[in-house]
């Protein structure tokens, strides 16, 4: 892969670039949405992604590789065109992300983040999908799958390999490619963020039990209720 991009890439990008800028009162403080954008750009950070955030941000190539690098959002290599994320953090493993995790890479006949060899998929365990109430939780280009089983999220990949439309449990569907969901990170909207149920479930249990007995918030700056004798609350 060059270690920089073509003129006509190059050119493009710079557009975009300027305008996600512009947004922050230091130029730096852009660096995570500019690694989206050039992940866009090749569906992964290259070399030539990197010199592009350098140069355009005016820190070393150095600095750029150490945030590339910590962010796990942000792939070295090229990757599938659906990004499959299997949580297998305690209660989604518990709940059998393990065995649905175990199920695909036998499956799909990859290990933990690699690609299928038609390029469609790249399956890699994730520590957490912030999803716990709707366990165990799958994502694709992180798009939430609720509630999993080991032959739903089978007839899932296949699906998305025919290139069947695949819609999430929340969110906008059918879901998009891992290169346009990096863009939507880089702040570029794709018009879809109101697309299909944004809570369910679990997650409103609360707020309706809330409405059911009339609670509300206390007002800004309300105290707390005073602690019993034993410091309870």
């Amino acid at each position: 892969m060059s270690e920089r991009f073509d003129d006509a890439t190059r050119t493009r990008l710079e557009v975009d670039a300027k305008e996600v800028i512009a947004r922050y009162p230091k130029s730096r403080s852009a660096l995570l949405p500019l690694l989206h954008l050039v992940q866009a750009e090749e569906g992964y950070v290259s070399r030539a992604g990197i010199g592009f955030c350098a140069e355009t941000l005016g820190l070393t190539a150095a600095e750029v590789t150490a945030v590339a690098t910590f962010y796990t959002m942000y792939k070295r290599r090229p990757m599938g065109e659906y990004h499959v994320g299997v949580c297998t953090n305690t209660l989604c493993a518990v709940m059998g992300g393990d065995e649905i995790f175990a199920g695909l890479k036998e499956h799909l006949g990859v290990g933990n983040d690699e690609t299928t060899e038609d390029g469609k998929v790249t399956l890699e365990h994730l520590e957490c999908n912030a999803a716990c109430d709707f366990a165990p939780v799958v994502m694709v280009n992180w798009e939430f799958f609720d509630d999993q089983t080991p032959e739903s999220a089978k007839r899932l990949v296949d699906d998305l390999r025919l290139g069947n439309d695949v819609v999430p449990t929340r969110g906008a569907g059918p879901v998009c490619t891992w290169k346009q969901a990096s863009r939507v990170l880089a702040g570029f909207s794709d018009g879809r963020a109101g697309e299909g149920p944004q809570a369910a479930g679990p997650s409103l249990e609360g707020l309706k039990l809330a409405r059911e007995r009339g609670w509300t918030a206390p007002p800004p700056g309300a105290s707390g209720p005073a602690p019993t004798e034993g410091g309870d609350r």
